[in-house]
């Protein structure tokens, strides 16, 4: 009987700490969700600020087989002027991988360039590490899709 009651305590507390870490990934999850759009809503409207405290400052990003700083890609972003009318996130998935994340998913661009519209759709992948101070992303890349 005793042996029963131990096994009973033991499943009950293993159950808790499985729930409590299945809710603090759920709250990490949620997290990084709102930093992705987050991160399209500063580079919507060009805020840079809003970006700065995203991105890491060792942030490496892939865009066109072309490696990018965190640097270069606030400059760009600062002096593109508002030509990106609208980013919109498609489905993404994010995997935790202890104090690291991993989303995936696409994202459609709708830019107007010389008075003429054009929409382009994105692969990406980023890399988000729980700091500190919180999520930032660490490394990014982005493929346009044909």
């Amino acid at each position: 009987m005793r042996i029963v009651g131990w096994l009973f305590i033991v499943i009950c507390a293993t159950s808790v700490q499985i729930f409590g870490q299945q809710a603090n990934e759920g709250g990490s999850v949620a997290a990084i969700r709102a930093l992705e759009h987050e991160w399209v809503e500063g580079q919507s409207h060009n805020n840079n600020r809003a970006l700065d405290l995203i991105f890491d400052n060792a942030l490496v990003y892939v865009e066109y087989g072309k490696l990018v700083s965190k640097g270069d890609y606030l400059s760009r972003i600062k002096w593109a002027g508002p030509q990106l009318s609208q980013i919109v996130l498609e489905p993404i998935f994010v995997h935790l991988f202890g104090s690291t994340a991993i989303v995936v998913g696409t994202y459609r661009e709708r830019a107007v360039k010389n008075g003429k519209s054009r929409v382009m759709r994105w692969r990406f992948i980023d890399t988000w590490v729980y700091k500190k101070s919180g999520w930032v992303l660490v490394a990014a890349a982005a493929s346009p899709l044909t």
